[in-house]
């Protein structure tokens, strides 16, 4: 009979450790008291799956040893100390346990916006350790009547919005990737203007980390709130700007805030903790022993699962099996994902549909391109999506999944186009590789733009007139936004598309001005 090792790098709860040690089949190394270097010398090197927490880096030491692992089980949500490329690279699929602490997560987030409200740490700390009876001096507010911004409506948002409601606040929630009357038919209000979620009196956020949520709330939108406006965040840190956050804490602009995630941790030295208006709490969205429960009989069920084969739930980077297919598709799967994300940031909505076909040979293998494109276009939106669930996850949002082979092409070897379809419209991208090897984009919404898929990328449409190349030019200039490469495409119907390469990011005010240009039809950002 065959045993696999299976190596539990941190603590996790004993139901766990009673499922590993029962299953006939696993030979059980408890190892989250060792000292790490001993860990990763002598005990990994055994390993066919570890199960890790935040205490454990998976960085190039640890991956240096894990000779025999095929499977890792990060036993919670984020995996911001996994280093999922080096992973892949090694053939080590990564898991995670996405939902296991849902309901501890939403309660935290209450609880922090209760102690804002009426600032019981502060008093209790008064009372019990300065023995000072003093009720005048803790006056603080309802949540009732009050509005509440949601930012981000999934699992845990929506669960903080219901109990939310039922204090009798009125919600506001802000998420451009789901259907609105997730929202609406809860009775709260869905809103596409994020300007209306800064009016609100409470904020807080319930989003993955990601390019297009750090620093989502900084100086700009903080100077826009309501004075005396309340903030929570046990989501992840540096989804608000600290500086920006303790500017306004300081100044009395931001009433009290909640926090529970920093950008950097342990964050025993953090200057938010100096101030007074503040309640905060070590990063303890999972720490209930429930959700202990559940994050440890979740991550060893997943790995007894790994290691026998079975399959890999939550699987972030399930490999491809190269020995399947030939050399030149795995290059164009990954494409398919770039051209997925891109247009997922340019259309920036609801998804409704995806088509993905394929000209030449690679329209063989357009099923596997379907996959690839989707996990792209719905990174946007969850941080649960990877090659295995894609397509149910789609089907549970209600997405549409296409795929034909078009046969071969007059014009490319090989091309493959993805046309994505939300609530705002339809984006269509095509793309290919050229004997050089880099991916290109050929085409956009009819325009036969082709530029390299890379770096940051500016996308004006305009009336196809005089001067605005000219205009274009020096309004990016006047921004120092330095351009590396510039593709125009004009259509029948006198307009005109630029997709622009540039060194850095474009801010916001930077696009405005773009936008304010008078042939300007639409302006967007992207980066990949």
């Amino acid at each position: 009979m065959q045993k696999y090792t299976i190596v539990v790098c941190d603590h996790i709860h004993t139901a766990g450790l009673e499922m590993l040690q029962n299953d006939e089949n696993v030979n059980f190394i408890m190892a989250a008291d060792e000292p790490k270097d001993k860990l990763v010398k002598e005990i990994i090197p055994q390993a066919d799956v570890a199960i890790t927490r935040s205490s454990t880096d998976v960085d190039d030491f640890f991956l240096e040893h894990a000779t025999n692992m095929k499977a890792l089980v990060r036993a919670g949500v984020g995996v911001d100390n996994v280093d999922i490329p080096g992973c892949s690279k090694q053939g080590i699929i990564v898991m995670n346990v996405p939902t296991a602490n849902t309901i501890a997560a939403v309660e935290l987030t209450m609880a922090h916006m209760l102690s804002c409200m009426r600032m019981f740490p502060y008093s209790h700390d008064h009372l019990k350790n300065q023995r000072i009876w003093k009720r005048e001096k803790w006056y603080g507010h309802e949540l009732k009547g009050k509005k509440l911004g949601v930012i981000g409506f999934g699992n845990i948002g929506s669960r903080v919005a219901k109990r939310a409601k039922a204090f009798e606040m009125d919600i506001v929630a802000y998420d451009p990737y789901i259907h609105p009357s997730k929202v609406t038919d809860l009775d709260m209000t869905y809103t596409k203007n994020f300007e209306d979620i800064l009016a609100c009196d409470v904020i807080t956020i319930h989003t993955p980390k990601n390019k297009e949520t750090i620093g989502i709330i900084g100086a700009e939108e903080i100077a826009k709130m309501k004075d005396g406006v309340v903030l929570v965040n046990c989501a992840r840190g540096d989804l608000y700007n600290e500086d920006a956050l303790y500017d306004g804490l300081k100044s009395g602009k931001i009433r009290f805030a909640g926090i529970d995630v920093f950008g950097k941790e342990p964050a025993t030295d953090n200057k938010l903790l100096d101030l007074d208006n503040i309640v905060v709490s070590p990063h303890l969205g999972a720490n209930t022993y429930e959700s202990q429960y559940n994050i440890g009989t979740q991550a060893a069920e997943n790995a007894i699962a790994a290691a026998k084969g079975i399959s890999y739930p939550n699987a972030l980077n399930l490999p491809i099996d190269e020995s399947k297919i030939p050399s030149f598709v795995k290059p164009f799967l990954e494409m398919g994902q770039k051209i997925g994300f891109l247009a997922s940031q340019i259309n920036k909505s609801q998804i409704i549909s995806i088509k993905v076909t394929g000209n030449g040979e690679i329209g063989e293998y357009v099923d596997s391109l379907s996959t690839f494109v989707t996990v792209g276009a719905m990174s946007q939106s969850s941080d649960k999506i990877n090659y295995v669930n894609a397509d149910f996850i789609a089907k549970e949002k209600g997405i549409k999944i296409e795929a034909e082979n078009l046969g071969d092409s007059n014009v490319y070897k090989n091309l493959i186009t993805a046309k994505l379809t939300t609530a705002e419209g339809t984006t269509t991208i095509s793309a290919t590789i050229f004997d050089d090897g880099v991916q290109r984009m050929v085409a956009i919404n009819g325009f036969e733009n082709e530029v390299a898929l890379k770096g940051h990328m500016v996308l004006f449409k305009n009336s196809d007139v005089p001067g605005v190349i000219g205009n274009v030019g020096m309004t990016l200039a006047k921004h120092n936004v330095n351009i590396s490469d510039f593709s125009l495409a004009r259509n029948a119907n006198k307009e005109a598309l630029a997709v622009i390469l540039v060194d850095d990011k474009v801010d916001e005010t930077t696009l405005k001005e773009l936008a304010a240009l008078d042939a300007c039809l639409n302006v967007s950002y992207a980066n990949i």
